[in-house]
């Protein structure tokens, strides 16, 4: 079982930036890809960031490609999402994500466990 617990949202203006941070327990986590997915007000749920087991791969959606950062600290059981130049666009809960397999970047669909969220809004 894996347990995931975000932090780090809250409210910013369009071009700010935050640091959203994603504790993890209840697994090997340094033996894991994670990952950063997003769902806003009446939209489905879309995958945002990605991170292999050692850090050494990483992957963007288009929409948040050169803005946003993935990052992670096994020692510290930790993923981490930094947002620059943030965008109304960008206001959504964002949920941190563990695969049920270890592969080095699994495909959107592999990620079983959730976190409950963090809520980050970007006013205009």
């Amino acid at each position: 079982q894996v347990q995931l617990v975000e932090s780090g949202g809250g409210l910013v203006q369009a071009g700010g930036s935050l640091r959203l941070s994603c504790a993890a327990s209840g697994r090997t986590f340094s033996s894991s890809a994670m990952g950063w997915f997003r769902q806003a007000p009446g939209k489905e749920r879309e995958f945002v960031a990605s991170i292999s087991w050692n850090g050494r791969w990483t992957y963007y959606a288009d929409s948040v490609k050169g803005r946003f950062t993935i990052s992670r600290d096994n020692a510290k059981n930790a993923v981490y999402l930094r947002m620059n130049s943030l965008k109304p666009e960008d206001t959504a809960v964002y949920y941190c994500a563990a695969p049920s397999t270890n592969a080095t970047m699994p495909p959107e669909y592999e990620y079983k466990y959730w976190g409950q969220g963090t809520q980050v809004t970007v006013s205009s």
